[in-house]
């Protein structure tokens, strides 16, 4: 989606604002004990609430209003009997629609004690996000993104998971200009246009490359195996930079 009214930025700006609250409002609700499934319980009642529909499940036949991975899981978890338990990594991915709009958010979440290498996994992911997000901005190139956060990785010590990318969002949960790589890519000519709507979403792991297909066909697993985190925002490309749409009615 491409914004050129205000009203086009305000209707975003609203199912950004349920999606951030509601991601925010699940990860406050967590404890040990707790199974994913009753955690995306509470994040149906608060869409439904605001009169948000879910996106992946309306769009694609999930079996859950949210995606919630735990540990080895590293994206597209079904919601299920599995228990939440301490030392976990738990990523949260709400996307909802309303009024013909869409946005999509998702965070990972230490349930406590957590090792310190993953506690600085979690920071770091949070910042090679907003690396990629300082690249948003009018007619820069796509690319810019993806090298951004692909120099600080690597910097760092860890891995991108290369075949889960960010992407287009706004009338649709996928739309144009399609997937844009979270890692340092090459001969990629296309440019970042005025008002155009995208995710930025890196997938930082301490060893895996790719994302792999498991039994349910939905969840998704690191190749080779090794911890990752995801940290997901919506933005919008201006002149000045990247307005964030997803962001809740109380910050943390």
């Amino acid at each position: 989606m491409t914004i050129t009214k205000q009203d086009e930025l305000d209707g975003l700006k609203e199912i950004g604002r349920i999606v951030a609250s509601t991601m925010q409002a699940m990860a406050q609700a967590m404890t040990p004990g707790m199974t994913t499934r009753e955690l995306d319980e509470i994040g149906r009642r608060l869409l439904e609430r605001e009169g948000a529909r879910s996106a992946p499940q309306a769009t694609y036949g999930f079996p859950g209003a949210t995606c919630i991975s735990v540990n080895e899981e590293i994206a597209h978890g079904v919601p299920g009997d599995r228990v939440i338990a301490p030392g976990d990594l738990v990523n949260i991915d709400v996307s909802a629609s309303k009024n013909g709009y869409f946005a999509d958010t998702g965070a990972t979440y230490r349930v406590a004690p957590v090792h310190p290498s993953l506690d600085r996994l979690c920071r770091d992911g949070k910042r090679a996000r907003q690396i990629g997000i300082s690249q948003v901005r009018s007619n820069r190139p796509l690319a810019g993104i993806g090298n951004a956060i692909g120099h600080f990785a690597s910097s760092r010590g860890y891995t991108l998971i290369r075949n889960l990318a960010s992407h287009g969002v706004g009338r649709s949960l996928h739309e144009y200009p399609g997937d844009v790589a979270t890692w340092p890519t090459r001969g990629d000519p296309r440019r970042i246009t005025k008002g155009l709507v995208l995710t930025v979403e890196p997938f930082l792991s301490t060893g895996g490359h790719w994302a792999t297909g498991g039994d349910d066909g939905w969840t998704l697993y690191s190749e080779p195996c090794a911890p990752a985190v995801q940290y997901e925002h919506t933005v919008v490309a201006t002149d000045r930079g990247a307005i964030v749409v997803t962001v809740p009615d109380r910050p943390a």
